[in-house]
């Protein structure tokens, strides 16, 4: 969280124009800083992540089928059923974690419209491949940037690949506004109908042209946003300090992994994850992030179960578990550390002692 002082004089800002909502000064310039922070030609800002997913679904005319990845936050998949729409699951790469494009082409129907993908901590799907079965098959391309925030392939914001990107600015993310979300794309023509949908389909004071939802952000997160985004890049390298710290000092340890970007990709620095091979490690993830719990040190296994383990899609044909082998390894391996920007070198220090204690 930013020191309070600064967000009390923006604050001071809204006090004085006595205005909330519906798209106030420091929404519009919440909008236009982050729209050149990450390097994208259009943005629409949002209440949260799982209304401007729903958003972009909507605006996009989606139907039938979408081909996605269960290895991902349960908002993904939902977006998909809010909108009729049947997910269908695609195993992910063994080494990215990202949706594997070399399975994708099976999967595709007469009722497929578009693919849903996941830059998973922020690791940047495979949009090349993905583009060129997309363009073959004319379908629609969605990204889940919600890890991503600042994450560059080879130069390239990831905010420009396919259709709409959304992006998640919850709390728990590098950049928040407390809670809210974008979209970003590459078409000027879905700026007017985005920006329609999330503010009830309404053009003017007498006219609604489509249904839309309330998905607008109010102009308090608006102000915690303008704050915390000049601390991000700050906030970021100490997160890079932190991690090679963590590398450092478990990298030698037998059974443990850790997920790498590949080169020509600016990492996000949101999330610390490693892997945890029970056979070469000696103890299983879920016995590790138990053992962390006993030291009041809060592991995430990030994510697990998977969205197709779900009672509400564990009947469709594509979740069955032989079908997502590598997903289901990753769901049992994978644990996120502490990983923000004041936490300690000691901390980081004695988190690893206790992980690698358990190979005594």
């Amino acid at each position: 969280m930013p020191d309070l002082e600064p967000v009390m004089r923006k604050l001071k800002e809204v006090w004085d124009t006595q205005w909330l909502s519906n798209g106030g000064e420091q929404h519009k310039n919440l909008e236009a800083k982050v729209r050149q922070f990450l390097e994208v030609p259009y943005l629409s800002l949002f209440n949260n992540g799982t209304i401007a997913l729903m958003i972009a679904v909507q605006s996009l005319r989606l139907q039938g089928e979408v081909i996605t990845t269960p290895f991902t936050f349960p908002a993904t998949t939902h977006v998909l059923a809010w909108n009729n729409i049947t997910p269908v699951f695609c195993d992910i790469d063994a080494d990215t974690l990202t949706i594997d494009p070399d399975q994708i082409e099976a999967l595709i129907t007469n009722r497929t419209t578009a693919i849903l993908g996941v830059h998973v901590y922020g690791m940047p799907c495979h949009v090349d491949k993905i583009k060129q079965i997309a363009d073959q098959h004319g379908l629609r391309i969605i990204y889940d940037a919600a890890h991503a925030f600042g994450t560059k392939v080879n130069g390239q914001a990831i905010g420009t690949f396919g259709d709409i990107s959304m992006f998640s600015f919850h709390p728990t993310k590098l950049f928040h506004t407390a809670e809210g979300g974008a979209l970003t794309y590459n078409d000027p023509h879905l700026k007017q109908r985005i920006d329609l949908l999330k503010n009830f389909g309404i053009r003017n004071e007498f006219e609604v042209l489509m249904p839309g939802i309330n998905g607008k952000m109010n102009e308090l997160s608006a102000v915690i946003g303008l704050v915390v985004l000049e601390l991000v890049e700050q906030e970021r390298e100490l997160r890079r300090k932190i991690r090679v710290q963590y590398v450092s000092e478990l990298r030698e340890v037998p059974g443990i992994s850790f997920v790498e970007m590949p080169e020509g990709v600016e990492n996000s620095e949101q999330y610390m994850v490693i892997r945890i091979d029970s056979e070469k490690f000696g103890a299983t993830r879920d016995e590790v992030f138990l053992q962390l719990r006993e030291y009041n040190v809060f592991g995430r296994k990030y994510f697990y179960p998977l969205t197709s383990d779900y009672p509400c899609y564990r009947q469709l044909p594509s979740a069955r578990e032989e079908l997502l082998q590598n997903a289901k390894i990753a769901s049992d391996e994978v644990l996120c550390l502490p990983f923000y920007g004041k936490l300690e070198e000691k901390a980081v220090h004695m988190i690893c002692l206790i992980i690698r204690s358990m190979r005594a």
